[in-house]
């Protein structure tokens, strides 16, 4: 029944299959791509381009280096910790090409998390920005990294704009806290011995691991997803097959605010965007509203990638309600659900409707996505191509359309496992390919699909499921509203009882009695929260996901109650 439900629910234009198995590896596609749109530009950060042709040049020079003056050898473990900066892709890039496995890391982690993510996945290597290296003096001597590349934000900048970007980071603001790693080698240096060497292009088999990429490990410790190279691929094709006509090839321009070393941006800036050839403008901190709509104003961008709370905070911000959005067709949200008034906002303001999508690191990670020339508000849109799903209930047996339960899918862009994790694995995917997503969903009978919320985060009053994400939806509405989460609190009397967080607008008034009217007017009783807390600011991961695991554990821990597994 899955099977042929699903062919037909694609708009004209869009074909229900996709061949993952079109290129070998990620090297075919980035030396096609990089040959075909030699003179396109490719990255843009800090006012400074890469084309394509350049991009293959430095990616090599970083490759040639890696395999002439290191004893790394394919199938090794390479740790790239960096912001959005141009030599990201050039490191990611090189590194495919000499056979690595890239582990994205995150540069604002603790030296606690970077000592667990290189531990547990092996690296050998690492190449991190000089701002963190203070954290890389302390963890590195526990691991098995044996070879640590140090960059400066400017690196790749002309030399003089080098010198004093570098300079006013390091001395002026101050943000390079000393550090002594004697066998670091400087990114540049890098660059300079590999530029001109010859480079034994790897070729590895579909199935070998390109990239390890770590959850959050907001569900307990962080596992590596083994990504592999058909993996990445097939899920750049169906990227490229859903958007259909939408983004031609060459030719747009993509803001990029989402950091590369995320999934979500990685598969589809450094992907899919390569395999069309598009290009790329660089956001190196999005937290920085106004540079960040400064450097928006510098172009006629075409495409923007979000989530939720940066619509929100963009949407707000007067300056950049008063850019030129007439080339913005494309606006995609992932990552966090997208409340309806944060989507309806951002259309008044930009004209361009947000195309939701779904999907997990073990996905690659895009599921579904609302094809642009059918969007459903409030959906996650249907599954992209060659990609099947299912709801199922807590005995794993497939429920008919419209019913609420879990959210499986089957396609080629699954994961192959977690990294030496295999209880893990056999517990999330099983014999046939189908992967648990751990979210509550139904699936309408036109095919397209409804997060519900969290199977972790469903509160339980009384009997009753209440899912947070209905609930931070209706808050959403209320004038004053600027954040909001939900969370269930252990109560004597209904098992759950349920308390919001709120963050109020800048300078509005909001009231406790006000919140509550406003919940009871659109909620039925047993919804209404109990409690409400006004915050100045909510937790967030580095994407601006709202942690509502660790609001929970606030909570537990006032009452005395061990965190949360």
């Amino acid at each position: 029944m899955i099977e042929n439900f699903w062919k037909d629910k694609y708009p004209a234009g869009i074909a229900a299959d996709i061949d993952p198995d079109m290129y070998p590896n990620i090297q075919a596609v980035l030396k096609q791509s990089c040959q075909r749109f030699a003179d396109k530009p490719a990255f843009t950060n800090l006012g400074k381009t890469l084309t394509y042709g350049e991009l293959y040049e430095l990616s090599g020079a970083f490759a040639a280096y890696l395999q002439r003056n290191t004893d790394l050898v394919p199938g090794d473990r390479i740790a790239v910790q960096l912001p959005n900066v141009l030599q990201y892709p050039v490191a990611v890039f090189g590194a495919i090409r000499a056979g690595l496995v890239v582990v994205n890391t995150n540069p604002l982690y603790t030296a606690r998390e970077m000592e667990h993510q290189f531990k547990d996945s092996g690296a050998k290597a690492l190449v991190c920005l000089a701002n963190m290296a203070h954290l890389a003096e302390k963890v590195v001597p526990k691991t098995a990294v044996r070879h640590v590349i140090v960059t400066e934000v400017a690196d790749l900048l002309p030399p003089l704009k080098r010198l004093l970007v570098n300079s006013v980071i390091k001395y002026v603001k101050k943000m390079v806290p000393a550090y002594h790693l004697p066998r670091a080698v400087k990114f540049n240096d890098v660059l300079s011995k590999g530029r001109g060497q010859t480079v034994n292009e790897a070729n590895p088999a579909s199935s070998e691991v390109a990239v390890l990429q770590y959850t959050g490990g907001t569900t307990g410790v962080a596992k590596g997803a083994m990504l592999t190279h058909r993996n990445l691929v097939a899920n750049m094709l169906q990227c490229k097959a859903l958007m259909g006509s939408n983004l031609d090839e060459g030719c747009e321009v993509l803001i990029t605010p989402l950091p590369l070393y995320h999934i979500y941006a990685f598969t589809f800036h450094c992907m899919a965007m390569m395999l069309i050839g598009n290009h790329n403008v660089l956001i190196s901190n999005p937290r920085d509203l106004q540079a960040m709509v400064k450097e928006l104003s510098k172009w006629k961008f075409s495409g923007f990638v979000g989530l939720n709370t940066l619509f929100v905070a963009l949407c707000n911000n007067e300056a950049f309600r008063k850019l030129d959005f007439s080339a913005l067709k494309v606006t995609l949200s992932g990552g966090m659900a997208l409340q309806l008034a944060a989507a309806e906002r951002w259309k008044e303001v930009t004209g361009c409707a947000i195309c939701e999508g779904y999907g997990m690191t073990e996905t690659s990670p895009v599921a579904t996505v609302n094809p642009n020339q059918r969007i459903q508000i409030g959906t996650i849109g249907i599954p992209v191509p060659s990609t099947l799903a299912k709801i199922i209930n807590d005995a794993g047996e497939e429920l008919p359309l419209g019913e609420i339960g879990e959210l499986c899918i089957k396609g080629p862009q699954v994961m192959k496992g977690y990294w030496q994790r295999q209880d893990a694995t056999a517990e999330i995917l099983d014999a046939q390919g189908w992967l648990k997503t751990g979210d509550i969903a139904l699936i309408q009978p036109d095919g397209y699909m409804r997060i519900v919320d969290r199977k972790k985060d469903m509160i339980l009053v009384s009997g009753f499921n209440v899912y947070p994400n209905e609930l931070e939806d209706v808050l959403a509405t209320l004038p004053g509203v600027l954040q909001c989460a939900a969370i269930g609190i252990p109560d004597e009397k209904s098992g759950e009882s349920i308390k919001i967080f709120v963050v109020v607008k800048p300078g509005v008034t909001l009231t406790k009695e006000k919140v509550m009217e406003h919940m009871r007017a659109n909620v039925t009783a047993y919804k209404v929260p109990r409690t409400v807390e006004f915050r100045d600011v909510l937790p967030t991961t580095n994407v601006g996901k709202i942690l509502r695991r660790e609001l929970r554990d606030e909570e537990m821990k006032k009452l005395g109650i061990k965190k949360s597994a």
